[in-house]
């Protein structure tokens, strides 16, 4: 009992990062129907954005470089958004081989301007050092994105649900033509949310940085993850992915404990595979009024 209790603890840290690595996507895949795979890439230029502040800031470049990424990864998926998916939308396949492309040559240039092998981010020396919690022992790495996670949600919810902006992109999801004939600027709407949704995918990697290296392919390792988080949850529902996440982190906590990481994700795809075929629409699904 005293072994399974301290698994808890790190499958809440574990259901953090993945949680806060699908955040962006329940903007561009839930709320706007794009099969964006150049998320990771976004995750990366987040952490590549952390590696090179701390040539400025050394061990708290972290910190400063939340923001930034966030502006950064927002920027690229802004230029996406613009310059290619805006053509795209209503057809999901599409969008998804033009993405991967994207993100073949976004890693491609991440190896060019800065090579290959794996870089290493300082974290500060406040995040250094363990927590007791719930029985076990929690870096303090891990339990300060499990804040940053908790602090975007809240974020994300107060933006969706009590701003303006928040209220006009729910619309534009939920019907576009008729956000568009009540004068609602949906070219507008579409650009803020990938930019938001892209620049959450900036956040994300800068936490990634403290857990392990930076790499022209950190996203793709966890870019599937998040596509589950966000199809188990509902699309574009953010209490689902909150749920998804935690239930996803504490089976691969316990599947890792109990077998090996290899068997534990196996153990995950089977469980959300199984699940689907009972709740295809994910935990919640968008309910809206309709003419019968």
């Amino acid at each position: 009992m005293e072994s399974l209790l301290n698994q808890l603890p790190v499958g809440l840290s574990i259901g953090a990062v993945l949680l806060l690595i699908a955040l962006g996507l329940t903007f561009t895949f839930g709320q706007m129907g794009v099969i964006n795979m150049a998320h990771g890439e976004f995750i990366m230029a987040g952490a590549y954005t952390a590696y090179m502040l701390q040539d400025w800031f050394h061990g708290q470049a972290v910190i400063v470089a939340l923001p930034v990424a966030f502006v950064v990864a927002g920027t690229l998926g802004w230029i996406l958004e613009r310059a290619a998916i805006r053509h795209f939308y209503g057809r999901p396949l599409d969008t998804l081989l033009l993405t991967w492309g994207v993100s073949l040559v976004l890693q491609q240039a991440a190896r060019d301007l800065f090579g290959a092998p794996n870089v290493q981010v300082t974290a500060p020396s406040w995040l250094s050092g363990r927590v007791e919690l719930l029985g076990g022992n929690l870096p303090y790495a891990r339990l300060f994105i499990m804040g940053l996670a908790t602090a975007c949600v809240v974020g994300i919810w107060a933006y969706m649900n009590r701003s303006r902006q928040g209220r006009r992109m729910r619309a534009v999801m939920q019907n576009r033509e008729l956000a568009a004939v009540s004068g609602v600027a949906t070219g507008r709407v579409d650009q803020l949310t990938f930019f938001i949704g892209s620049g959450l995918a900036g956040v994300a990697g800068v936490a990634l940085t403290l857990i392990g290296p930076v790499g022209p392919s950190l996203g793709t390792y966890y870019i599937v993850d998040a596509f589950l988080v966000v199809v188990a949850g509902g699309l574009g529902q953010l209490r689902g992915a909150v749920i998804a996440a935690l239930a996803l982190g504490m089976l691969n906590s316990y599947g890792e404990f109990w077998t090996d990481a290899s068997l534990a994700k196996v153990i995950v795809f089977v469980v959300i595979v199984g699940f689907l075929q009972v709740r295809p629409q994910g935990l919640f699904v968008l309910r809206s009024r309709a003419l019968t």
